[in-house]
């Protein structure tokens, strides 16, 4: 299949998106890694030099002198920091387009800017978030090298990497939810992923309690007891490392993250304020199980900032050259 470009979305108009995407730009047109924008031509003009492509493999030769931006629709007005549903359709069709193209062969992988959850469910969007989405639109594809199927959410960082095992639910749906064989599910979506893509042979896998101390002998809940250790028992007898539950207060200090390549949690907050604690503009949000390479930054659309100049492009930055990293990878064992 050879070199290809990276497909990146949109995102939402009104947040940093737009510019973040010109800022990467701007910084990766002479070093690459090459990407098109999947939006609206006119509207990346606003934020530095694009230029309108007809068809993913046309990026390249225009990626030193200009964002290459293809056509997924045309945005009405947008004001800075003010999401609205207007924009639901184009935002949507960009992540449909993007990895349409990455399931075709014609882009590498798949590179998605933060939307805005509420202003998408307002237009009728019915799934969760981007990672559920993305889930169901390759959910027809096979995949490769026998690996499980997510989609698991991973934030991945300089010196962590963390696996929420419930991702967007209230607390209360989350642990009614926690199922032995939905954590089995995950931890080994997690080991294929990390073998398969990340080169690491023998991942080893920390599985967090839920309850404080996981349960303190079961004085402080039976879930740590009941539903998580069977999992790890059952990881276990399938050769694949996995230690737990652990206490998660003591997981992930210097010492403690040296022991395992990914720590699974139990709770969306548990896995990703250690990870954005650590490098909140470095980590980069991993979609595993998917028959294509998808990455995003790991931060939302900020649109308190939107329109001002100052946002960041690092954590792009940082989740286009993972994501092209993890496509060569794929391609050597493909």
């Amino acid at each position: 299949m050879g070199v290809k470009p990276l497909a990146m979305t949109i995102g939402e108009p009104a947040g940093i998106g737009p510019e973040i995407a010109a800022a990467a730009w701007e910084r990766l047109r002479r070093v690459g890694p090459s990407f098109f924008l999947v939006g609206d031509p006119d509207f990346a003009a606003r934020f530095g030099p694009a230029r309108p492509i007809a068809a993913p493999d046309e990026a390249m030769a225009v990626f030193a002198d200009a964002l290459p931006v293809l056509e997924a629709g045309r945005l009405g007005p947008v004001t800075p920091g003010k999401a609205t549903p207007d924009a639901a359709g184009i935002v949507i069709a960009s992540i449909e387009r993007a990895v349409d193209f990455t399931l075709k062969g014609e882009a590498a992988g798949v590179v998605t800017n933060p939307i805005q959850k509420s202003a998408l469910h307002a237009a009728g969007f019915a799934h969760p978030g981007h990672t559920e989405f993305i889930g169901a639109l390759t959910a027809c594809a096979p995949m490769t090298g026998g690996r499980a199927r997510g989609p698991v959410m991973m934030i991945a960082g300089p010196d962590l990497r963390t696996v929420p095992a419930t991702i967007h639910q209230s607390v209360r749906d989350a642990i009614e939810s926690l199922r032995t064989e939905e954590l089995i599910r995950v931890a080994t979506v997690v080991a294929d992923d990390l073998a398969a893509r990340f080169g690491i042979a023998s991942p080893r896998l920390a599985i967090s309690g839920l309850n404080p101390h996981a349960g303190e002998g079961g004085m402080l809940g039976a879930e740590d007891a009941d539903i998580i250790a069977p999992a790890v028992a059952a990881l276990r007898a399938r050769n694949i490392n996995a230690v737990g539950p652990l206490p998660a207060d003591t997981m992930f200090h210097s010492e403690a993250r040296r022991t395992y390549d990914a720590a699974i949690c139990m709770l969306h907050d548990q896995a990703l304020i250690p990870a954005k604690a650590l490098a909140f503009e470095e980590a980069v949000n991993v979609t595993l199980g998917l028959p294509i390479v998808r990455t995003s930054p790991d931060h939302g659309t900020a649109l308190d900032i939107a329109g001002k100049g100052v946002a960041s492009p690092t954590s792009l930055i940082a989740a286009i050259r993972l994501a092209a990293d993890l496509a060569a990878a794929e391609l050597k064992t493909a």
